[in-house]
């Protein structure tokens, strides 16, 4: 592929709920575009952007794909991203190297979650939206059905520029209103039509555009209203403009599947999407925390963001960028402003799906690769004579935590190293092991994630696994205070051994154990203190109840008596010992469960239903808050044990628009119905 300079160049993400033709409307581009000399279908698994095993098994996407192809003399940089929010981290890194957002929606379904969640994404990052209603030829599609509703969703802004025209429920002819044509497919072949008879439908269409246009700049306005016609080239500059400028999101319509509609499609993007010259200059700050502006100017010093990683055990890691400023080439020198080291690049390369082809540089506004860089996602490299940081990319926080252990004992490590190679390719992957409960614990955002991971562990580094349920960290604590005596004799000949403790356990407000003394008469010499403390502290670390650690708990020793040959610093510590599991049974002994803020974010629909789940999972609702786009922040307190599943009900209850945190706060006392269980289960 020959080089582009920023001006010819498109940065493009594919986005939409899972489903909707994301894809397929890749595939349909490339094939149309020459950059693929079949079709490829996510059915037939042999597509260009979903190459990964896992893609290919399930039919559908779980990673970004870069696929770059050319069109009347522009370079498109494709970005498919994955539509099931288990993959969300996709969107996020697609987000980031894009410029514009093509977002498809389902001709038949409509606006859906994932329509709004990609509509977001771009709005957070100030990105052009442009939209594509897929699957016309389905029967049951209705076109202007899912127009109205994307009006409804996200405003005035949505405007027509290929609709479809219907005949015996055939989506064969498409008009275009910027140019104010008709096309038709006939056995796959595109041919030029007269523009049909569709009444006021049309018409009102057409004059949508040209209000859209007449609101793009004082001379237009005037024109418009003085009742002259736009030519089409006016049209299609006002809309352009309007487009560059958020004011306008555009939409077009066919069938992927078929690609109807995508030529028409792809002449839009080059006529009015931002080109990388207009949309990737972006804001970085200096070492002093100063901002510094960047334009797209490949003479100007290097600075890229690293948006992307793929970590494959033979290959070893590969890194997806976008230069912001300047070129990268082999002999540019970088630094990694994470680590102040210098990154070595052998090679770069654009990539097409899993294809990697060698070029001489990268320049500002593109999009390429380089392999064997120590560089993670998110990650600035910049050439040391201008040292800046860019904006990295922002991951969702994983919702759902599980233990996870190979199936084949001994294989720990293994496990734990795969794990952390997948989590440089993807950052919404968290592993951490719980030194409490003895377990590794893996964090996704929901089930599939999980399943993901653990096919590729099994694929990539050979170990297979389990997932259950985490063990929670419960402590145990008492409500009384008792005295006790621990009292240790053992003759064996010789020397023996003796010591003898009075203990008095009490309650106190404290993260462990607090330790006094209060021995008057040298019952008790200073010399053995430490080790009746030292015998003490092993002991709490399994209370009485169900051997969890022992929190909330004043010990002091205040009597004793001892040998002057048989007494040892071994002897006290049993002693010690022997009063705590005599005295701790007697003192009331507690379960405590561990309690977490939960903020779950959710539409003002769904409200009573969450509230109820909170409140039969034993939490407890503090308030409600007002968040933005007609959703509510509910803030309550939950017990750790109840929230496991959590994240799988919220996101079934709200569809996918709700989302939540969960914090530890503190200990509480259990109800007596679950310690029971809790302790019975220990046994």
């Amino acid at each position: 592929m020959k080089q582009y300079n920023a001006k010819n160049i498109l940065n493009i993400a594919v986005a939409g709920h899972s489903g909707s033709g994301k894809t397929s409307l890749a595939e349909a581009m490339l094939f149309l575009c020459g950059g693929s000399d079949r079709l490829g279908k996510v059915s037939d698994g042999n597509t260009i952007c979903d190459f990964d095993a896992e893609e290919i098994k399930r039919k559908t996407s779980v990673q970004t794909c870069i696929a770059p192809i050319e069109w009347k003399n522009k370079k498109i940089n494709l970005i498919d991203s994955p539509g099931l929010f288990d993959f969300e981290g996709g969107l996020c890194e697609a987000a980031r190297a894009a410029d514009s957002i093509l977002i498809t929606v389902s001709g038949k379904n409509g606006v859906s979650v994932g329509t709004e969640k990609a509509a977001k994404a771009a709005d957070k990052r100030g990105l052009t939206k442009i939209f594509f209603v897929n699957g016309l030829c389905d029967e049951s599609a209705r076109f202007y059905r899912v127009f109205e509703s994307l009006k409804t969703s996200f405003g005035p802004s949505v405007c027509p520029v290929v609709v479809p025209y219907i005949v015996d429920g055939q989506a064969d002819c498409y008009v275009n209103l910027l140019e104010y044509k008709a096309y038709k497919y006939v056995d796959g072949k595109i041919t030029n039509v007269p523009i049909p008879d569709m009444g006021d439908r049309l018409e009102g269409l057409r004059t949508a555009i040209c209000e859209a246009v007449a609101e793009t700049s004082d001379e237009m306005f005037e024109k418009y209203f003085s009742g002259e016609e736009f030519t089409p080239e006016e049209i299609i500059v006002g809309v352009s403009q309007g487009v560059k400028n958020g004011s306008i999101s555009p939409v077009f319509c066919g069938d992927a599947l078929l690609t109807y509609g995508v030529e028409q499609l792809l002449n839009g993007l080059i006529w009015l999407a931002p080109g990388a010259a207009d949309k990737a200059a972006e804001l970085a700050v200096d070492l002093d925390g100063e901002p510094v502006e960047l334009s797209v100017n490949e003479d100007a010093a290097a600075a890229a963001v690293v948006f992307k990683t793929i970590a494959d055990p033979f290959v070893g890691k590969l890194s997806y960028f976008k230069v912001v400023s300047g070129k990268i080439s082999a002999d540019t020198q970088l630094i990694n402003m994470r680590t102040g080291n210098a990154e070595k690049v052998s090679k770069v390369m654009i990539a097409k799906g899993k294809k990697l082809e060698e070029t001489a540089y990268i320049a500002a506004g593109d999009i390429g690769a380089a392999a064997k860089l120590s560089a993670n996602t998110g990650d600035t490299l910049c050439s040391p004579l201008r040292k800046v940081v860019l904006d990295g990319v922002e991951y969702p926080e994983p919702s759902l935590s599980m233990a996870i252990s190979p199936k084949t004992k001994g294989e720990e490590d293994k496990v734990a190293q795969g794990v952390l190679r997948l989590s440089e390719e993807d950052p919404t992957i968290k592993f951490e092991t719980n030194h409490e409960t003895h377990e590794m614990i893996i964090s996704g955002m929901g089930e599939q994630h999980l399943d993901v991971i653990v096919s590729k562990l099994k694929a990539k580094y050979g170990v297979d696994v389990v997932l259950s349920k985490p063990k929670v960290a419960y402590r145990e604590t008492i409500r009384k205070s008792v005295k006790v005596q621990g009292r240790y004799k053992k003759q064996t000949g010789g020397h023996g051994q003796f010591g003898d403790v009075w203990i008095e356990f009490s309650p106190c407000d404290s993260e462990g154990m607090e330790f006094d003394e209060k021995v008057v008469g040298g019952a008790v010499p200073k010399g053995f203190f430490p080790a009746v403390e030292k015998g003490l502290r092993d002991s709490i670390t399994k209370g009485p109840l169900a051997g969890y650690p022992v929190v909330g708990l004043k010990a002091t020793l205040y009597d004793g008596s001892y040998h002057p040959v048989d007494s040892s610093e071994m002897s006290f510590k049993t002693a010690a010992s022997l009063a705590y599991k005599d005295g701790m049974p007697k003192a009331n002994p507690v379960l405590l469960e561990p309690v977490g803020t939960l903020k779950a974010v959710v539409p003002s629909d769904n409200m009573g239903d969450i509230m109820g789940e909170i409140t039969k999972r034993r939490g407890r609702v503090l308030g409600m808050n007002q968040a933005d786009d007609n959703m509510q922040e509910i803030e309550a307190e939950a017990p750790q044990a109840e929230m496991s599943d959590f994240s799988t009900f919220i996101r079934q209850a709200t569809q996918g628009r709700g989302y939540f945190t969960f914090k530890f706060e503190r200990y509480e006392e259990a109800p007596q119905h679950i310690a029971q269980k809790v302790i019975s289960e220990s046994e």
